[in-house]
């Protein structure tokens, strides 16, 4: 750390001459940076002294989990270099190199990176354990995929297989060298090491997506996109009908949406694809979502819920009738919650039927059915027949439209326990959301027993999480009261290289349960509109997901971002 830096942390109050003196003491018996026996001390925050050098010197403070780190950026600088300086390219321009920078103001750092890329330098900041867990995240991913340099190289002779372009005479592909091309080893390595490595890092989805000048993978890790890799653009079509070959979809169609699923055998467990293409501008985009059947969790207790939440939930899914509702929008852990509640209640004297669309998961000992709606095999259709077929419990996969909603409603109020999903913000709007699709009050009321509400945030790393502060007025904000704010002990993860550098490893569920009790049944029978249902359930005793959220934070297992980003106020 720069004595000029030094000067205005104790200038501006952050540090004391006091605290300097022991730290400068710590720093010569135990080694690294004084900067980071600060941090190590307690004397100072990592993220504040970034963010307070970013305001001295007019440097952009950056998050690195939030930037498409460029794959060709981490090959400009040896990874030797990288560690030296504590440094991270992360992306190129035609004659500058944007690098992410513990300390921004060392020239001797930058005039290397210069004389090395031919590059003008733009240095950006953040925390230096952040950096360095990056480093080894980007670098270990560069490594791994290094040995496809050769591979990618063998492609000169398919220049002429590109991505669909959208033209009226478009000239006809020659098919079979688009086969051909798919079928070689190079595509072949580099594919399964596409999907070996989206195993390894457990993501829930892969995105191919193709650009006019450039090709560009990706995977969602803990519900964030990261940028893996950047292969060259004549290696598009090659790479993309690899893909459909292996989900078994047709190479040849390019002007139409398709869907497919295929399946892969990893280390001894079978983890199955969901497979969907779009034609775009530039070729197919292709997304394959995840289904690792081992990694499901279905113990309710491992959710998220709190204890009286889990009690009232478990209440529920053992009632021999009525309708269980679960909110929130795609990608929320809807159908997770509705698997662990029949996982829960599944045994051999109860019929389960499920309609899905798709089936995600294959459960044993619940009859399971795909919902194909070009034949007609629509959830209306495919709940009338479950009607005929004996069930105790029916799962609806989604609620979306009245035919569904009415038979939905008419099983649950017959002796059905019957558990779907809906699209709404909140669990209150679920109520008004079925009569607003023209289900009769009434039966809304005399129907649904419970809505949970739902959402998805990272959970802090383990590895690397440490105490972090927040400014009051974030607090103050996100629902904090000024009595609480002095007394609260905050955390965040400093990022390290189990995290990928975003200081977050995996995710955990926020939940708003509301039971329809006899007062709530009364106002929903009136028609009731949202806010006033909403301020009586408050009033009952149900927490909000806001609230749901600051437990969380109490908790230590998230951070205020998480919550903001999650539950962010009407």
């Amino acid at each position: 750390m720069k004595k000029s830096l030094l000067k205005k942390l104790v200038d501006a109050g952050r540090i004391s001459e006091a605290q300097l003196k022991v730290a400068r003491q710590n720093q010569a018996t135990n080694g690294g940076s004084l900067e980071e026996s600060l941090v190590k001390l307690g004397f100072i925050d990592e993220k504040a002294v970034a963010k307070f050098l970013s305001s001295a010197y007019k440097i952009p403070y950056v998050d690195i989990s939030k930037l498409n780190v460029d794959a060709e950026a981490i090959r400009l600088i040896p990874v030797d270099i990288a560690r030296k300086y504590c440094i991270l390219p992360v992306f190129r321009s035609k004659r500058e190199l944007s690098v992410v920078m513990k300390d921004p103001l060392d020239l001797f750092a930058i005039k290397d990176i210069e004389f090395l890329t031919g590059l003008h330098v733009v240095p950006l900041i953040a925390e230096e354990s952040v950096i360095k867990g990056s480093i080894e995240d980007h670098y270990q991913i560069q490594d791994e995929y290094s040995a496809f340099d050769q591979i990618l190289k063998s492609f000169d002779t398919v220049e002429s297989i590109e991505g669909v372009r959208e033209e009226e005479e478009e000239e006809e592909e020659n098919l079979d060298q688009l086969k051909m091309a798919a079928e070689t080893a190079p595509v072949v390595r580099l594919t399964t090491g596409l999907i070996s490595q989206a195993i390894k890092q457990k993501a829930s989805d892969i995105h191919l997506e193709p650009f006019e000048h450039e090709f560009r993978i990706r995977f969602r890790v803990d519900g964030t996109l990261r940028t893996i890799l950047t292969p060259p653009k004549n290696l598009q079509a090659a790479v993309i009908s690899r893909f459909k070959v292996l989900s078994k979809l047709n190479i040849a169609e390019r002007r139409l949406p398709q869907d497919g699923r295929m399946r892969v055998k990893y280390q001894d467990k079978v983890i199955d694809f969901r497979v969907s293409t779009m034609p775009g501008l530039y070729g197919e985009k292709v997304v394959f979502r995840l289904l690792d059947k081992s990694s499901l969790q279905l113990d309710m207790t491992k959710l998220g819920f709190e204890e009286k939440e889990l009690q009232v939930l478990e209440r529920a899914i053992n009632s021999p009738y009525g309708m269980i509702l679960v909110t929130g929008p795609t990608g929320s852990g809807k159908t997770t919650t509705l698997y662990s509640a029949l996982a829960k209640i599944n045994n051999e004297d109860v019929n389960i039927m499920t309609a899905e669309d798709p089936i995600e998961y294959d459960l044993k000992g619940i009859n399971q059915f795909q919902i194909k709606e070009k034949i007609g095999m629509t959830f209306a259709a495919a709940l009338r027949s479950f009607l005929r077929q004996d069930p105790d419990v029916i799962m609806v996969g989604e609620i979306r439209d009245l035919e569904t909603a009415e038979i939905a409603v008419k099983a649950a109020m017959t002796g059905h326990l019957v558990l779907s999903t809906l699209h709404t913000n909140d669990a209150p709007s679920a109520v008004t959301r079925l009569i607003d699709m023209e289900i009769q009050p009434f039966l809304v009321a005399s129907s649904v027993v419970l809505v949970v509400a739902q959402r998805l945030v990272r959970r802090i790393c383990p590895e690397c999480k440490d105490v972090a502060s927040v400014p009051a007025s974030q607090l103050s904000y996100i629902g904090f009261s000024p009595q609480e704010i002095p007394k609260l002990r905050l955390y965040g993860g400093r990022g390290c290289p189990k995290c990928n550098g975003t200081g977050y490893k995996g995710r955990l569920g926020l939940y708003e349960v509301m039971p329809i009790t006899d007062p709530l049944m009364e106002l929903i029978s009136r028609g009731t509109d949202t806010i006033e249902i909403q301020r009586k359930a408050i009033e009952l005793g149900m927490n909000t997901l806001r609230e749901n959220g600051l437990k969380k934070i109490r908790q230590g297992l998230t951070t205020v971002d998480e919550i903001i980003k999650a539950t962010a106020e009407r």
